[in-house]
């Protein structure tokens, strides 16, 4: 099985990315968050920080890029190969409302036609390998069905495909018929992403799509890191590497950014998926929360270390 780690705006750049190697080294290949290409070409210094090879050693790294403009989508391809990487990832699954309005990421797939004139003209013109992370639709799962004949005229390096909606956002069930549906009838690999939160989740994914052999996860991994080590070998919670991961993490944005603020709201931000990670965690989670200086906020940290036990949260805690 391989294992893909899905962006999360925010989070996992490449310090988290960094961390996380190194201590959990079962990932085949991260992607990064969204890259918005411009008509130059040009990337932010937050998007060219997050690919530079010197920050990726050793990591299987693919920039996603979110765009329906083909031209900024060949552009900035090149701009990245000149960096190394050979293969791109087209957004097709973001929901945000300001993203779709735009009629990019997953609003995208509302027009079916501009995207299939899109993919043509991108892979005329694209030498990278391109892969596609796409959901069943905007509206509606139905809509999978012509999109699914655009994405088999094409040469995808491989489709994720997230079964939701953009109106289901990340409610609602993932519809695994309209997976086995696509499944059944792709020309390229496909990678399942989805609501894999617990050890048991993927178990019954596995017993159900035994041949996939790729799955994308996001938030289970945010919350607990050694998930996939736990559905793998059978191992259990080692605080200690939990610990040693959130003191790298921590370490490596008291680096490059400066005041406690700044710090604290990325950490902020981790915490609010992992503290579910340990029992009892309320008071700490709220210590956590109203820190405002980095003193404060290790103290909060080392306490809930100390005196809180971890365990594999249940799935209702995290969604």
């Amino acid at each position: 099985m391989d294992y893909y780690f899905a962006p999360m705006e925010g989070i996992t750049g490449y310090i988290h990315r960094s961390a996380y190697q190194a201590l959990f080294p079962c990932i085949d290949k991260y992607f990064t968050a969204f890259i918005a290409p411009n008509q130059h070409g040009k990337l932010s210094s937050r998007e060219k920080n997050d690919i530079l090879p010197e920050h990726n050693r050793g990591i299987k790294v693919v920039p996603q890029l979110l765009t329906n403009n083909a031209d900024d989508f060949i552009l900035t391809a090149g701009k990245l190969k000149e960096y190394g990487y050979r293969e791109v990832n087209l957004n097709l699954g973001c929901p945000s409302r300001t993203v779709v309005s735009k009629y990019r990421g997953s609003g995208f797939l509302a027009r079916p036609e501009e995207l299939d004139r899109f993919l043509y003209e991108v892979f005329e013109k694209t030498e990278t390998d391109i892969s596609v992370k796409t959901r069943t639709g905007r509206d509606s799962p139905q809509e999978f069905v012509r999109l699914m004949e655009i994405y088999n005229k094409y040469p995808l390096k491989e489709l994720i495909i997230h079964p939701r909606t953009q109106q289901d956002f990340y409610k609602n069930t993932p519809d695994l018929s309209v997976f086995a549906q696509a499944l059944s009838v792709s020309r390229c690999p496909v990678c399942y992403n989805g609501d894999i939160f617990t050890t048991e989740d993927l178990k019954v994914f596995r017993a159900r799509f035994g041949n996939v052999d790729k799955v994308m996860l996001g938030r289970g991994l945010l919350v607990n890191p050694m998930l996939i080590e736990m559905a793998e070998d059978g191992t259990a919670i080692d605080m200690e590497r939990i610990r040693k991961f959130h003191d790298m993490v921590y370490g490596g944005y008291r680096e490059v950014l400066s005041g406690d603020k700044v710090i604290l709201f990325k950490m902020k931000e981790l915490w609010s998926y992992m503290i579910h990670l340990f029992s009892d965690s309320k008071k700490y989670a709220k210590k956590i929360r109203k820190s405002e200086k980095l003193p404060a906020y290790e103290e909060a940290v080392d306490a809930l270390f100390l005196e809180c036990p971890v365990r594999e949260p249940e799935r209702n805690a995290q969604t």
